[in-house]
């Protein structure tokens, strides 16, 4: 199936225009929940960042002017009675411009240079252009004329505070031109022999051939499949800094970092189509795992966090993986990940469990990804029931990793292991109807409203059938006409935009999905799909989305959101015959 040459329409307030392998964006989100009046320039090296910010001009009067902004992939325009002008993407470094009946004034973000932050701005006799040195991003944005009349260049060499920037008209009723490049110290002057239209062609190509690799099975049943492509696409930065390999953020908003779990859903989604780049996302935190066999909580481009680890989903991960892979991974390929996987789990059996303890813990709720889950409200260093379940997940992927590799010995120990910690679960954390955490040092033990308490589902065909059948009963009443509530409702603890006491979220939504089906609720599974599918549809791809109404939260272009999308909406498609 070929997608329509254009792409899905999409609003910039809500996904940012960028391209596939770029460090910036364009965009009027410059920092979390700040919206600026005027599209920026936004990179996200050495943080997130708006450099440079884009301001339509009026022809007459040289003053801003109101502009529509309308986004497809490829092509970002200022429309309006007077003119437009359109901005496209020539490679993941440089963006061209092309106005007519309206000018542009490309300005510093920031209004005042100091001896460590702001911007300098000075013209470049060498290159024959202008450019803007940014302390923040440690990174020069080089503006090249290539048509056009320059009607200004306040602030050029000044220091302290004021106005620096370029403004730019049309000679006569013609149209201006220019290159905006983000650059290390140098480079030899722009020059490029591309017309802008065949620079917009080319642009939506490359869009168009990805979402044919991603999503080939797509229709007017999974109508959203495009545009969760783009978010995946666009957010995909290229290695520099701490970043070893290709990685897709999680967005190219302020959550602009790969988190060792929400890496995994990406990679998902990207192995049919994409497997080179779905293997590099599983890969990239285990670039930087510690002596003890930790994984960061999050890498970005020039800073790994080690205070917090991620839960281990990452055997349930690679198990799905091999089988999405177009090409199972060769000898080396699993040795290297059985390798990574032994340590993560060694990790999780000493260094995460008490002295005579049968179980690991979390030290603190980010540990577990659900931050204030209300799992963690009586204390927060714990063993939990979903801790112990994706730990029995993993441990049966490197028992099936050491069978592969021919080493039944070590195939034997894992799955002793893994029974032996299943055993322990049932025994230690579930009570009557359902499981409880319990203190790793007071051993007090509690219940909750929390979908996490129900997190052992993803177990699947492991767990006896009364367990499954009783948790199956339990997610039902998490079920609202959007999704799984992460908190139920009815609870006292539910927030509306509560982070994980409430609101729905794709991860949880994805494994429990899995879970439920494998376990033999197919029905259930079925309706949890089609629900989540429905609100993507609707309300796109936020971080998370309220559960009562349905209305997007926080970040609102959120890849793993996106990636969960795709892989429920090629499961229902497959399972429809398509």
């Amino acid at each position: 199936m070929t997608a329509a040459r254009s792409g899905p329409a999409f609003s910039v307030h809500d996904i940012p225009f960028s391209t596939h392998g770029s460090w910036f964006d364009i965009s009027p989100v410059v920092a979390e929940k700040t919206y600026a009046e005027d599209l920026h320039l936004v990179s996200h090296q050495n943080g997130m960042h708006a450099v440079l910010r884009l301001v339509p001009l009026g022809a007459a009067t040289g003053e801003r002017t109101e502009a529509r902004v309308e986004t497809t992939p490829g092509l970002l325009s200022w429309s309006s009675t007077d003119g437009r002008i359109d901005l496209s993407y020539e490679s993941p470094d440089t963006v061209r411009l092309r106005g007519s009946g309206l000018g542009i004034s490309v300005d510093a973000a920031a209004q005042t240079l100091t001896p460590f932050s702001g911007t300098y701005f000075f013209r470049d006799p060498a290159a024959d252009a202008h450019v803007f040195t940014s302390y923040e991003t440690g990174r020069r944005y080089r503006v090249t004329v290539l048509s056009g009349t320059v009607t200004g260049t306040p602030g050029t060499q000044t220091l302290g505070s004021g106005h620096r920037g370029l403004a730019m008209s049309a000679e006569g009723n013609g149209h201006w031109e220019i290159a905006i490049e983000e650059l290390d110290t140098a480079r030899p002057p722009y020059a490029s022999s591309a017309t802008f239209d065949a620079i917009v062609e080319s642009a939506r190509t490359s869009f168009a051939d990805f979402v044919d690799q991603v999503a080939p099975w797509r229709s007017s049943d999974t109508p959203a499949a495009e545009l969760a492509a783009y978010v995946l696409w666009s957010a995909t930065v290229r290695p520099t800094g701490l970043v070893t390999r290709p990685a897709v953020l999680m967005s190219k908003h302020w959550m602009d970092k790969v988190w060792s779990w929400d890496h995994c859903f990406n990679a998902l989604a990207l192995a049919p189509g994409c497997p080179d780049l779905a293997l590099d996302q599983f890969a990239l935190p285990f670039d930087h795992q510690d002596d003890s066999g930790a994984l960061p909580d999050s890498v970005t481009h020039s800073e790994v966090l080690y205070n917090f680890v991620k839960p281990p989903i990452h055997g349930w991960t690679f198990g799905h993986l091999r089988r999405r892979l177009p090409t199972p991974p060769g000898p080396a390929e699993l040795t290297e990940t059985y390798d990574r996987l032994e340590r993560w789990t060694g990790f999780w059996l000493t260094a995460r469990r008490a002295p005579g303890a049968d179980l690991p813990h979390y030290q603190h709720g980010n540990d577990s990804g659900w931050d204030n889950a209300t799992t963690f409200d009586p204390e927060r260093v714990i063993e939990t029931a979903d801790l112990a379940a994706f730990l029995v997940l993993q441990l049966h992927e490197l028992a099936h990793l050491a069978t592969a590799l021919d080493r039944p010995d070590d195939a034997r120990r894992w799955t002793q292991k893994a029974e032996e910690t299943q055993a322990a679960l049932l025994d230690q954390l579930w009570d009557t109807d359902r499981f409880v955490a319990r203190g790793a040092d007071t051993g007090d033990t509690w219940s909750s409203s929390s979908l996490l308490d129900l997190m052992p589902v993803v177990l699947g065909e492991h767990l006896p059938g009364h367990v499954s059948s009783t948790l199956a009963d339990h997610i039902k009443a998490h079920l609202t006409p959007y999704g799984l509530a992460t908190e139920l409702p009815t609870s006292p603890h539910y927030l509306a935009d509560g982070y994980w006491r409430g609101p729905i979220w794709a991860p949880a939504t994805v494994l429990v999905e899995d879970g439920l089906r494998r376990a033999g609720h197919e029905r259930l599974a079925d309706d949890i799909s089609a629900r989540f599918r429905a609100l993507c549809e609707t309300h796109g791809f936020a971080e998370n989305f309220d559960a009562l109404t349905g209305t997007g939260l926080r970040d609102r272009a959120y890849t793993w959101t996106a990636s969960s999308y795709l892989l429920l909406a090629e499961a229902h498609a497959h399972r429809d015959g398509r």
